[in-house]
C-alpha cells in the first residue's frame, strides 16, 4: 500500500529496540497493533458509509428521473389526447376494396358471403 519494503520495516524495528529497550518493546507494539486496527475498523466504517451513501443518493436520483418521467407522460396525454400508438382517423379516400371485389351501388341488396375456402376444379372420373 504505501511501497514499504521488509528490509525497511526491520529498520524500524531496530530502531524501537535501541529506543525503548528489550523490556518495553512487546508493550509497545501490542499498542501500535491495537491503535493501527482502530484506524483500519474507523476508515472501513467511513468507506462503507460513503459507498451507502454514494448508492443512495443513486437511488434517489433514479426515483426522481422516473417521477419526472411519469410526470412528462401524463402531461403529453393531457395536452394531446390522440396518442402516436392510436390509429389515425379512416377517411373514404384511404379505403380500397380488396382485390376481386368490385364496388356495389349502395341500393343493391348485398351478395351472400364468398365461401372461405377457394373453388377446386373437377376430378376426372
Amino acid at each position: 500500500m504505501f511501497g514499504i519494503s521488509f528490509s525497511e520495516l526491520l529498520l524500524v524495528g531496530l530502531v524501537a529496540l535501541l529506543v525503548l529497550g528489550p523490556e518495553r518493546l512487546p508493550g509497545a507494539a501490542r499498542t501500535a497493533g491495537l491503535w493501527i486496527g482502530r484506524l483500519k475498523r474507523s476508515f472501513n466504517s467511513i468507506k462503507m458509509e460513503v459507498e451507502r451513501e454514494i448508492g443512495a443518493d443513486d437511488i434517489r436520483r433514479q426515483l426522481h428521473n422516473e417521477h419526472i418521467l411519469q410526470m412528462e407522460e401524463e402531461a403529453r396525454r393531457i395536452l394531446n389526447p390522440m396518442t402516436p400508438s392510436a390509429q389515425p382517423p379512416v377517411t373514404t379516400a384511404s379505403v380500397q376494396p380488396p382485390a376481386g371485389l368490385e364496388a356495389r351501388p349502395v341500393d343493391t341488396p348485398a351478395a351472400p358471403a364468398a365461401p372461405s375456402e377457394p373453388p377446386q376444379p373437377p376430378r376426372a372420373p
